[in-house]
């Protein structure tokens, strides 16, 4: 079990994935919030039935299923709709989180969470040793949503906006990854990040 466990998150086309990548070379285990967010609301999930109840059965695909680009569509379209999604799944991800972090063997954890500071940072999350917080200009994020996901310019803005701004991600950070660079670079900060890592959580113990 590892008890030293590291929130990692970053904006949206911030890059985490690649620093999520980069610590699973080196062998540190990644617990990774989307995933427990797919879980919390599988299929005869508590999570799941939830959802339906709050927001009808338009939001089911035909196998039962979220349809998840429907409930995009509406939470983007309604600021409520997203606060109550939240409410119901948010608590659900950091409970399966927690599980997961609890169970991986390793010199410590990583766990990507990336609504970390939408979801209330450390008082949500207060079993996270420290927060590190990948970090690129907003007009960078813009261009790679814009090439990532293959959409117009104002639904990236609107799903940049929808997100705690880079000023709120950074307030929360302990370490920060500036990925505006080359991916050498970033191996470079990830790679003494992990050095760092090792050493507080040997000496933890």
């Amino acid at each position: 079990m590892s008890d030293y466990v590291i929130g990692l998150t970053g904006g949206i086309a911030s890059g985490k994935s690649a620093v999520s990548q980069r610590f699973e070379a080196l062998g540190i285990v990644v617990a990774d919030a989307d995933v427990a967010a797919r879980d919390a609301v599988a299929i005869g999930s508590e999570g799941l039935a939830d959802v339906v109840d709050m927001f009808g059965t338009g939001v089911l695909a035909a196998d039962g299923s979220l349809d998840r680009p429907a409930m995009r569509r509406r939470v983007f379209a309604e600021p409520d709709a997203r606060k109550r999604l939240e409410g119901i799944i948010h608590p659900r991800v950091r409970e399966l989180l927690r599980a997961a972090c609890m169970r991986a063997v390793g010199p410590y954890t990583i766990a990507a969470v990336p609504l970390l500071a939408e979801g209330g940072g450390r008082r949500a999350y207060p079993w996270l040793q420290r927060i590190a917080v990948v970090d690129v200009p907003e007009s960078a994020q813009l261009q790679r949503l814009l090439q990532r996901d293959g959409i117009d310019e104002v639904l990236a803005r609107r799903m940049i906006a929808a997100q705690a701004s880079r000023q709120q991600r950074l307030a929360v950070a302990d370490d920060v990854l500036v990925n505006d660079g080359t991916l050498e670079a970033l191996d470079g900060q990830v790679a003494a990040l992990d050095r760092l890592y090792r050493n507080l959580a040997a000496a933890s113990r």
